[in-house]
């Protein structure tokens, strides 16, 4: 075949080349030939247009993104914003590595692989820290629960969830599952991945030292996910000339196979234990053009990689597909000469395809050559971290004011206890509230055997150290109607939900990660409400003392201009001194005091009961108090370590509502409550930085909360088989539980034989 040499570019520079149909601007376009003084060959132009695309480049993210790297030192952060994940100190010589990110455009697609490569993607940005993987969570969002493109996305999200996940043998260990009209043709698939390690076994991702071999293992490279990031993940989703949304362009999604990645996993440790690596990257969004030009550009040096020698599954790429495909469970490793054949044998061993492709060279320069012809030169910096950088206009929403008016307040309440009961049996029901079995019973939680809590449990929580008993915690949250009354306090009231989660466990909240899930950047109202996000959990985590550790930006989730709410979804990360001391949800013995920790307020903007009794979205969300959420976390974490509590339960969605059916139903407990003169005001309001604890010990309790300014009200005793409240009546658990229980399957049928968990024909096969 021809091939678009750089010789050949130099003197044809009029040559007309798809920019556009990259996903490039024209002035992109203008500013790549500056840097190279010519026009890009076609394999360069493939290169930048990937790198410079929104999922990659964050250009439009990145002003606002500052603010993170801004926030005060932590004496727990080994590795910050920056590398694949950032890591922190959980104590005793043990780092821990986490993070989310998005695989949302490629769901929506072809769900299974779509959600699957996903998984696949995040643990490998794990293990290139250095890190052996330890356990996944998810959150998912779809459209509304009944619609029918709902049906065809949810079930093959989920069996891509667990079945990568669960041949990998890592648990996973929560998440959530929630429903919104705005999600329709825009689900959201954030995955999060936890890994463990010593100190002294961080990885970083550089490629340094001339003369040190570029070694590309794992899978052979093929046409599957050519142009994801920047045609996929980087536009929207127009609609199709027949009035149904629908992708405008589909680029083939990556194909996965876990048992590969499984092998690398392998490998990639034993190439740690032996230290025969200077530097290491995944392949993931962009390909052979990230690793590369990405380990060149946080080195000293350049790189040469001969293009000849990547093993493929397809013969008949061209050279521009073979940098740009995103074809999975592929590692680039940097490998002093002298350790080559060690480092060759240890992937003999676990039979992991890997190659000498290149090496690092002298100078500032990434060659690519192809046929012994060169086709790419460029400065690495340029493509990987020099990319553009702009600073988009920003709109305060037209109706923000109309909405915030529009307080739920004004909704109609029930007019008697008969109608408060079914209201909150509604509530409880609903498909964000309902029992979640559908899904969770597709996931391998307790693989391992170091899970101590997953879902239903508020936090995961897994065991790192079995002679110490040292394990962390995880939480996972984002609620979309708090962040679209008001995208600030929103994502601190996000922040707030994931630290209460992982504090009810009895665990020190210490590090963040991040998934922001938002609209077109090129909408002013989306780029302010992004703004107004990023600025609000900058602010929270400075106020309880949290580093950002890293995270992702997934913009562009809107059809036509139609954007999802904002979505932030935040992860929380802490540590348990000793796993036996948790505390878990759900009542077990009769004649516990049940006890709420917290200030109830008439707080139902953007609350759970106005979304599902009146079909409302309105008001402003609950006000944020983030000296109570860190008083409140003290306390159960004093509460645990002493064993003074027997289940602790933190009150969000659904407010007090979901807590007691929630806490009633796990193990079959029910309990005599009096919620006060207004019980709809007790069991809706969704008043942040509470939670509904159990005692044998209730003076105990209470002298532990109020010395650190903790509100304490008592609510009632456990026992019986219903939950009844005193002034209004009795929700009996048997059902509760049928109601509780029945929503998903009656949506979504039997798990793994729902039509249209794996589309027909929508699986790529190259």
């Amino acid at each position: 075949m021809s091939v678009d040499t750089v010789g050949l570019a130099a003197k044809t520079p009029d040559d007309e080349q798809p920019w556009a149909e990259l996903g490039l601007k024209s002035d992109e376009y203008a500013r790549i030939r500056d840097i190279l003084g010519r026009r890009p060959t076609t394999a360069e132009l493939a290169m930048y247009s990937v790198m410079w695309s929104e999922h990659c480049s964050y250009k439009s993210s990145k002003v606002h993104l500052r603010r993170f790297g801004d926030l005060p030192p932590s004496e727990h952060l080994l590795v910050g914003i920056g590398e694949n994940a950032g890591v922190v100190d959980v104590g005793d010589g043990y780092a821990v590595t986490f993070k989310v990110e998005s695989h949302n455009h490629p769901s929506y697609v072809e769900p299974y692989q779509g959600a699957a490569t996903g998984v696949g993607g995040i643990v490998r940005d794990i293990l290139t820290m250095g890190a052996r993987p330890v356990a996944v969570m998810d959150s998912l969002r779809f459209g509304r629960a009944d619609a029918p493109d709902t049906a065809r996305v949810l079930p093959g999200v989920v069996a891509g969830v667990g079945g990568y996940g669960n041949c990998l043998g890592l648990p996973n260990i929560g998440g959530e599952l929630l429903f919104d009209e705005c999600y329709a043709g825009n689900p959201l698939v954030n995955a999060l991945c936890v890994g463990v390690m010593r100190h002294e076994d961080v990885r970083l991702a550089k490629a340094e030292g001339v003369g040190n071999k570029v070694v590309l293992f794992g899978a052979r490279t093929g046409g599957d996910g050519i142009g994801g990031v920047s045609v996929l993940a980087s536009e929207t989703f127009d609609t199709r000339d027949d009035g149904t949304g629908g992708p405008a362009k589909r680029p083939s999604v990556q194909v996965g196979d876990p048992f590969t990645e499984k092998l690398l996993i392998e490998a990639c440790l034993e190439i740690f234990a032996q230290d025969l690596v200077t530097g290491i990257q995944d392949l993931g969004g962009a390909g052979l053009s990230c690793a590369t030009s990405e380990l060149a550009s946080a080195g000293t040096g350049g790189m040469h990689v001969d293009l000849d020698r990547v093993p493929l599954r397809d013969s008949t790429l061209t050279p521009a597909e073979i940098l740009m495909s995103e074809s999975q469970e592929r590692m680039c490793a940097i490998v002093e000469p002298g350790k080559v054949d060690a480092f060759l044998a240890v992937c003999e061993k676990w039979d992991v395809l890997a190659t000498v492709i290149g090496e690092v060279t002298a100078g500032d320069r990434l060659t690519v050559d192809w046929h012994g012809e060169r086709i790419v030169d460029v400065p690495p910096r340029t493509v990987a971290h020099e990319g553009p950088v702009y600073e988009r206009p920003m709109r305060r929403p037209a109706d923000l004011d109309a909405l915030q008016a529009d307080d739920p307040a004004a909704l109609p309440r029930p007019g008697t206890a008969e109608e408060l009961t079914a209201q909150w049996l509604a509530v409880v029901a609903s498909p964000d509230g309902a029992d979640k079995t559908w899904v969770t019973e597709q996931y391998d939680r307790y693989v391992r055997g170091n899970t101590v809590l997953a879902q239903p449990d508020d936090a995961g929580v897994v065991r790192i150290d079995e002679d110490s008993h040292r394990g962390i915690a995880l939480a996972l949250d984002g609620n979309a109607r708090y962040a679209r009354l008001d995208p600030y306090a929103g994502a601190q009231l996000n922040l707030a939900e994931a630290y209460r989660n992982v504090a009810v466990t009895g665990a020190r909240p210490l590090a963040v990660t991040n998934c922001l899930n938002f609209g077109s950047p090129e909408e002013p109202e989306v780029m302010w409400q992004f703004a107004e996000a990023v600025r609000g959990l900058a602010d929270a985590c400075r106020d309880l003392g949290l580093p950002v550790t890293g995270g992702n930006v997934s913009l562009y989730n809107q059809t036509g201009d139609v954007a999802i709410n904002p979505t932030p979804v935040i992860g929380v990360l802490g540590v348990h001194d000793d796993v036996r001391t948790r505390v878990p949800t759900g009542w077990r013995a009769d004649g516990e005091t049940v006890l709420l920790l917290g200030e109830t307020r008439p707080e139902l903007g953007g609350s759970a009961w106005a979304s599902v009794m009146h079909g409302h979205l309105g008001g402003r969300p609950p006000a944020v108090d983030l000296g109570a959420e860190r008083a409140l976390g003290e306390v159960l974490g004093a509460l645990g370590r002493e064993g003074l509590v027997t289940s602790a339960h933190d009150l969000a969605d659904g407010g007090l509502a979901q807590a007691l059916a929630e806490s009633a139903l796990r193990y079959g407990t029910g309990a005599a409550l009096d919620l006060g003169e207004d019980p709809f005001t007790a069991l809706f309001s969704e008043s942040g930085a509470r939670a509904v604890v159990t005692t044998t010990d209730p003076e105990a309790v209470r002298t532990t909360a109020e010395w650190a300014g903790v509100t304490v009200t008592e609510l009632g005793t456990t026992g019986g088989d219903a939950l009844s409240v005193a002034g209004v009546g009795q929700l009996p658990l048997e059902g509760l539980r049928a109601a509780w229980t029945a929503t998903l399957p009656a949506l979504f049928g039997t798990p793994g034989v729902t039509v249209g968990s794996v589309p027909a024909g929508t699986v790529p096969t190259s």
